[in-house]
């Protein structure tokens, strides 16, 4: 009996495939010609992976890291010093300045999921890369001619008692026509190329490269991040803007070259159809059905992709959108009347399913956005001579951090993780859940520490003594801060990428990056709720200018407080997802044994 369904459910979906090509054809036509085209599916795939092989593969690494390194020096090294220009120059407040790159920043992580949302749909990953890269290029220009043309720039104050005159609208225009077309480069870039580089990996069937891929790619960002806040800071700050500008604009067009030069050796997955139409299909079909019932004996809608999906229980209710009827074999163009397929539910479902953990990480980046401006000015409240004649400047403390995550990804790459492996039987080391989680924890243990060691340091502010706090007390933090990023991030991106399938696979990075978008929109309103709260009544603010009359201290134990919760609601969802993935899809490679036999069998 249950042999007799599977055939009746293949002859069913084969049936529905064939009448809405041809409707006015015979059934034995269509049995004949559908056939011919499996096989002739399957030779093509056969060739093209053929062809994949022959591309791709490590020697591509050097085009698509550098590509997207020397665009994170562009852009980092631009955001780090900006404050200062649009001060200097533009001759605007510190907080106009401050919402200006707030929305700069907004609007280039935003803008990700449009750029993911095209190259998974529309335009594939290569072209939106490159397309990326000379919008960067292009925008980072505009911006360097600003420090070179004086029409495009309000003249400069003539002493300290005359008044600045107000950029014109057209020179802020430019000025912000060259952050957004900088923002659309990276909405191109930075969801595609960590996903484009899988690609180039997963054709060689070796999960152990692609996963060492993740952790040297994050490292390399790191690095990049790194040079352009201290080397590309320091040039601007020696030899002016017009020097300080055209070193982002060398490093764009690099980035820009290298991965055009490359194009040869990559694997250019080609785009098919929408997957985000198909999601969207499915939840219309399954609102519009949901009064049908779903019966033991129901047949589903495959697709006629070589790689099939099996149907799961969870989210049952979105299964009614695939759900093929008797009465629908008989309609004419049953597939155009909405009836979408399984892997489009199965798609729909693997996104709903990892919401909850991705919504469990905006929080971890609230904590790395607040103490950056924090831990800058204790910094310059503290004790920073290395020597009698060396400072370490406030704002360079966050190398420590950077340094942290590029020693540590190797060293857990080649170190941990055969070591964690003996004994957790986990080819990773430690599962991906585990691994965000021991993030979270850490998180929570960086914001304890950031409030033990800023009481202390304010009530010898505020105390009669003349000692000063050393700043070395901040490294622990930044160090805490850096373990905190990368066993939570990139634990992040690659259960984002486990998780979903290959035709969303830009979302991966897509959702990390709109994770600190909201992160920031978050951070934002805590700061503004805390401040107004705080300084109620007449009271100085917890976040005060002056940090020695403010208590920054509680900010952090109120930071503590919430990254706990996080952490039980994490656990949570955890726990939620565990529950899905027992019944999670899995993927033959094949299609189904006995419904492509009675396709063979038949004349």
């Amino acid at each position: 009996m249950k042999a007799y369904q599977q055939s009746l459910c293949g002859l069913l979906n084969l049936s529905m495939s064939l009448e809405s090509r041809d409707h006015r054809s015979t059934m034995g036509t269509h049995l004949n010609q559908e056939t011919s085209s499996i096989k002739a599916e399957l030779q093509s795939k056969l060739l093209h992976d053929d062809h994949h092989v022959q591309k791709g593969g490590l020697r591509t690494m050097p085009f698509i890291i550098v590509n997207e390194a020397f665009e994170s020096i562009a852009s980092y090294g631009l955001l780090a010093n900006m404050i200062f220009y649009l001060m200097e120059v533009y001759h605007m407040e510190a907080a106009t300045g401050t919402i200006v790159l707030s929305i700069w920043t907004a609007l280039s992580n935003g803008l990700s999921v449009v750029g993911g949302v095209i190259s998974d749909a529309y335009l594939g990953r290569f072209r939106v890369i490159a397309t990326g890269s000379l919008f960067s290029l292009v925008g980072v220009t505009f911006l360097w001619l600003t420090s070179i043309v004086p029409q495009l720039t309000p003249s400069s104050c003539q002493g300290p008692d005359t008044g600045c005159a107000p950029p014109t609208r057209a020179q802020l225009g430019f000025l912000y026509a060259s952050f957004g077309l900088m923002s659309i480069g990276s909405a191109c870039i930075r969801p595609c190329s960590i996903a484009f580089g899988a690609d180039q990996l997963k054709h060689h069937n070796n999960q152990r490269l692609i996963d060492s891929y993740f952790n040297w790619y994050y490292a390399a960002n790191t690095i990049s991040i790194a040079i352009a806040t201290t080397v590309v800071v320091y040039i601007q700050d020696q030899f002016g803007w017009r020097v300080g500008f055209a070193v982002p604009v060398l490093a764009m067009f690099c980035s820009a070259l290298m991965f055009l030069l490359g194009s040869p050796l990559y694997v250019k997955v080609k785009v098919d159809k929408s997957p985000f139409s198909g999601l969207i299909q499915v939840l219309i079909v399954a609102f519009r059905n949901r009064k049908i019932l779903l019966l033991p004996d129901d047949c589903y809608n495959h697709s006629n992709e070589t790689d099939r999906v099996e149907l799961t229980d969870s989210l049952r209710f979105l299964n009614k959108a695939c759900v093929v009827r008797y009465v629908d074999i008989g309609s004419s163009g049953s597939n155009s009347s909405g009836i979408t397929t399984v892997e489009n539910v199965e798609s729909l479902k693997s996104l709903i399913r990892i919401i909850p953990i991705w919504s469990s990480g905006i929080l971890l980046f609230v904590n790395v956005l607040q103490t950056y401006p924090t831990l800058t000015l204790e910094a310059e409240k503290m004790n920073r001579k290395i020597t009698s004649r060396f400072e370490i400047p406030a704002a360079s403390f966050s190398l420590f951090m950077l340094l942290t995550i590029t020693i540590w990804i190797p060293f857990y790459d080649r170190v941990m993780i055969p070591f964690l492996a003996k004994f957790t039987h986990e080819p990773r080391g430690l599962n991906l859940k585990t691994r965000m989680g021991v993030g979270i924890i850490l998180s929570i243990i960086t914001m304890v520490v950031s409030a033990i060691v800023e009481t202390i340091r304010r009530d010898l502010a505020n105390s009669n003594t003349t000692v000063v706090m050393s700043a070395m007390w901040l490294v622990p933090r930044f160090v805490l801060l850096g373990l905190t990023e990368a066993f939570n991030a990139i634990g992040q991106l690659e259960f984002y990428y486990s998780e979903l399938p290959n035709s969303m696979s830009s979302l991966a990075t897509v959702m990390f990056m709109v994770s600190m978008a909201v992160a920031s929109v978050v951070a934002s309103l805590l700061t503004n709720i805390v401040d107004s709260v705080t300084s109620q009544g007449g009271d100085v603010s917890w976040l005060s200018s002056d940090i020695d009359e403010g208590h920054v201290d509680y900010y952090y134990w109120l930071l503590s407080f919430l990254t706990f919760l996080n952490f039980v609601y994490y656990l949570i969802c955890c726990r939620v997802h565990q529950s899905f993935s027992s019944s999670e899809s899995r993927l033959s490679h094949a299609i189904d044994k006995e419904s492509f036999d009675g396709i063979e069998g038949k004349p």
